[in-house]
């Protein structure tokens, strides 16, 4: 019933573009990963021009949501679509030139990747808010996790076609989706300016810096697991002499997550979400050490859609204390913020997952996943162990 109450708030139209327009993001890490591979030779590399690309795309996505929130998500939104369209293209062209080249083209695309996630949850909240039913956020949000998920199989599965038939056919194809998908839903979300309709600016409320901090290393942590993942199924797959199907078997771990995130739109209302948080982080940690049992049990397969139903659930609750903490007027670039641990991680998983790949092969990648998964169950328990310290006070 509540998925019913939200297909008829936006129109209908608003959902197949949005997930559409998510899928260059889906798809640029893991694009990056093979373009750049195949062009240079060396895993290493790889994973530091990935790296290049999360680390530009952390630095940028708060300034974008800063903009965003200052001058309107339409306008934010449809200039980084085109810019990041212009970066991958140059993207392309480097590969044919040098490192050095590559390596800027990558940082240029992550700098300009559109912030869609934090625009569309921020668009959900406000639209929701306008019509009274902010009941029904909650279940939004569950919609976005299990739509980031579906794309992140999607995505992946994607790439994995698109190599068969040349390296730089799957960044081609997310330019094509930047300029036909992503710019026309950017055209489709609210304005989210703080400026009223006479053009005078609103006080602007403080952030919470370090509650809000905490929530970025937490998406890092996650980040990390993606990155070792990708790194790992990767060598995995050239390992086995098929390396068409890292995009296939990456879309596995989607799979389980996405189903995931649907459900969590029907947990109780008592299983509070300071207790899902480090209930979630606790099963992510499982998850992730299934995947190293899998590879050297040579069932990866099962294991990453096993390991994949514990993302989802972690997600969101990321999301839903983040947008708990955040001042109104600030949604989208606490959202962003978040947003920004995600690819920063992602960049050093890929790094230390690419250095170890390189001399201990796929075992040696996946290691690294639940070290972050650790650290994220670390960092939950202790956010919530403070939180609860400053309620008895």
């Amino acid at each position: 019933m509540a998925y019913r109450s939200l297909l008829r708030v936006p129109g209908a139209a608003f959902f197949p573009l949005g997930f559409l327009a998510r899928l260059p993001y889906a798809t640029s890490s893991l694009a990056t990963l093979v373009l750049v591979q195949a062009a240079s030779g060396s895993y290493a590399f790889a994973g530091l021009a990935a790296a290049a690309q999360g680390i530009a795309n952390a630095l940028g996505a708060p300034v974008a949501g800063t903009l965003a929130d200052r001058h309107g998500h339409r306008l934010v939104g449809t200039l980084t679509a085109l810019a990041n369209a212009a970066a991958l293209t140059a993207l392309v062209a480097a590969s044919h030139t040098g490192r050095a080249s590559m390596l800027t083209a990558a940082a240029l695309s992550g700098l300009t990747q559109p912030p869609i996630g934090p625009l569309v949850r921020v668009h959900w909240s406000r639209l929701l808010h306008a019509r009274a039913r902010p009941d029904l956020i909650p279940t939004a949000f569950s919609y976005e996790a299990t739509a980031d998920e579906i794309s992140f199989v999607a995505g992946p599965a994607l790439v994995g076609l698109l190599t068969t038939l040349g390296p730089t056919a799957p960044t081609v194809a997310a330019i094509a989706l930047l300029l036909l998908a992503t710019v026309p839903f950017a055209l489709s979300l609210t304005r989210g300016s703080t400026e009223d309709r006479k053009g005078t600016r609103t006080s602007r409320t403080p952030l919470p810096r370090l509650p809000l901090a905490a929530m970025c290393l937490a998406m890092a942590a996650m980040g990390t697991v993606f990155g070792a993942v990708q790194t790992g199924v990767t060598a995995y797959s050239n390992e086995s002499g098929h390396p068409g199907s890292a995009g296939l078997l990456y879309a596995v771990f989607g799979i389980g997550s996405a189903m995931a995130g649907a459900a969590c739109a029907w947990l109780p209302a008592r299983f509070g979400l300071r207790r899902r948080y480090v209930t979630f982080a606790a099963t992510l940690l499982l998850g992730t050490l299934a995947l190293v049992a899998g590879e050297r049990g040579q069932v990866l397969p099962a294991a990453m859609a096993v390991a994949g139903v514990t993302v989802a659930p972690y997600l969101i609750s990321l999301y839903a204390l983040t947008e708990r903490l955040a001042p109104a007027d600030r949604a989208t670039v606490a959202l962003t913020i978040l947003c920004a641990g995600g690819p920063l991680g992602t960049a050093t998983g890929q790094a230390l997952a690419g250095y170890l790949a390189d001399r201990h092969g796929s075992a040696g990648a996946f290691l690294v996943a639940p070290v972050a998964a650790a650290a994220a169950l670390l960092l939950a328990v202790t956010a919530v162990l403070a939180h609860s310290a400053r309620t008895r006070r």
